[in-house]
């Protein structure tokens, strides 16, 4: 599967619309997280356990978007988005969807004859 967060594919043609495809997960924070943050914050830094957290959030996301695209025999994902929304106190939603489409290799696609 093609992902891109362009509107094509370089090297490919797109030669049939699937749909709108999205995936997403919804994350909460865990006490010892949220102590470690918090020690962080005094001092300043990167929240690691945090960083980790979403990083998991967007790969569990993409990879729902990925099998709603499979299920329409797609077989690249084009103008690929990400989006984070607070759902409740210390949950927050990652949400990504993109256009599910079939591409070809410009060298399969037979030019015109004249």
């Amino acid at each position: 599967m093609i992902v891109v967060n362009i509107e094509t594919v370089p090297g490919h043609r797109i030669v049939e619309l699937r749909g709108l495809v999205q995936g997403n997960t919804i994350r909460a924070k865990h006490l010892g997280r949220d102590i470690g943050a918090g020690l962080k914050n005094l001092v300043g830094g990167e929240l690691r356990a945090y960083t980790e957290l979403m990083t998991e959030a967007r790969r569990e996301a993409l990879e729902r978007m990925i099998e709603q695209a499979r299920q329409l025999n797609a077989n690249a994902v084009v103008n690929v988005r990400f989006t984070t929304t607070n759902v409740a106190s210390g949950a927050a939603e990652l949400y990504a969807y993109g256009t599910a489409v079939v591409v070809v290799a410009d060298s399969d696609v037979t030019p015109p004859t004249g």
